[in-house]
């Protein structure tokens, strides 16, 4: 049956002057669509079973499989129908009294046609797990003293006025301040869903060029920060074992602990085998404050495994967007020039002041194109 809706499908397609498919990847994507659209009904079925009904947790399961399909699935019946909706008025075309009228509507179906194959293209390819995820994001002061600094507090102006303009929540987990106003190092978190797949291309080392204000002979003074974006995990997907962990307690010294805190509450978490060191200081009380640090450490050992495995299957890919590589200078701001420019992509905003307010979807549009693109070359769509 399978096999007999994918070749009234491809004739559909082939019979296109305009079709985008090749042959053989069209063949091969309707077959995976129609594997999409069965498991879909499946899972309907499975839902609706009563003895099922009883089963929470797996009704759970596959409800959380089912919303994951829900749109590849919808775009797919959307593809079909439009495809007999073309063949349709391509066999009007014959017809002397009709021929006009299905030449009109052709060329606007062709289009939706193309369009579609396109979407469905994206939502075949495989997707990161993380990119539905909240982001826990940590910027430090690279080189250049208070400078670098400053910087630091800028791009958490910048991230935290993107996230507001989107009604994201931003709370703060961790922060050292340096002495004018600036943060050697400042950790947050943005809770909203799909946060990550925005957010993943900021990773790396961010340049700014300018003039500090505390350089009386004007020159143009260089500073970096990094910028580390990393997906928020629980207990179940990273356990880390009490034993391999060293907890430390002392005084708060933040906002939180308003400065006058008797007792211990901010925590420092050794993880031992890998020497990862987080500290968490910024909420009132000892368990908020170990929650959040455990929050943090997972995190990061979570994206250093991811890391090593992208690194393991992507060794000979050459382009580094998306990879988040934190060695690599990604964007410089340029003050005096007014201009920022993502070296990834080669793009450039002369719009600096809107783009330290949160204005940065252009580069990350770009950034997501370009992955896109990426994906769908390597997958021979």
């Amino acid at each position: 049956m399978q096999f007999e809706k994918s070749v009234v499908l491809l004739s559909a397609i082939i019979s296109s002057p305009s079709h985008t498919c090749g042959i053989f990847r069209a063949i091969a994507m309707i077959d995976k669509l129609a594997g999409i659209e069965t498991r879909y009904e499946e899972l309907n079925r499975l839902m609706a079973d009563p003895a099922q009904l009883e089963n929470y947790s797996k009704i759970a399961e596959y409800a959380k499989e089912r919303s994951s399909l829900e749109e590849i699935v919808t775009r797919y019946r959307d593809y079909k129908d439009l495809l007999k909706n073309l063949a349709d008025t391509r066999a009007l075309l014959a017809n002397d009294e009709m021929k006009e009228l299905a030449e009109a509507e052709l060329p606007g179906l062709e289009k939706r046609q193309a369009e579609l194959e396109a979407r469905l293209k994206e939502l075949l390819l495989p997707r990161d797990p993380r990119d539905g995820r909240n982001v826990i994001v940590e910027i430090r002061a690279g080189a250049g003293g208070d400078e670098a600094g400053l910087f630091a507090a800028e791009l958490y102006r910048l991230y935290t006025r993107y996230a507001e303009g989107l009604g994201w929540k931003v709370s703060m987990l961790s922060s050292s301040e340096s002495g004018i106003g600036g943060f050697k190092e400042v950790i947050f978190e943005i809770n909203a869903k799909g946060a990550y797949s925005r957010l993943k291309f900021e990773s790396g080392v961010h340049r700014v060029q300018r003039v500090p204000v505390t350089e009386s002979s004007g020159r143009i003074h260089t500073s970096t920060a990094t910028v580390a974006v990393l997906a928020e995990v629980d207990e179940v997907e990273v356990e880390v074992p009490e034993k391999e962990v060293r907890i430390d307690t002392y005084r708060a010294s933040s906002a939180g602990g308003q400065n006058v805190q008797k007792n211990a509450t901010a925590v420092r978490l050794t993880h031992i085998p890998t020497g990862l060191v987080v500290t968490c200081e910024d909420e009132r009380s000892l368990t908020q404050n170990r929650m959040r640090a455990m929050s943090i450490l997972r995190a990061r050992l979570y994206e250093m495994e991811m890391e090593k495995r992208q690194k393991a299957e992507a060794a000979d890919r050459k382009s580094q967007i998306g990879s988040g590589d934190r060695s690599e200078k990604i964007r410089t701001y340029n003050f005096p020039q007014g201009r920022v420019t993502d070296h990834r992509i080669g793009v450039s905003s002369y719009n600096l002041p809107a783009v330290m307010d949160g204005d940065i979807d252009l580069f990350i549009d770009e950034l997501a194109t370009r992955e896109q693109a990426e994906k769908l070359a390597e997958a021979g769509m």
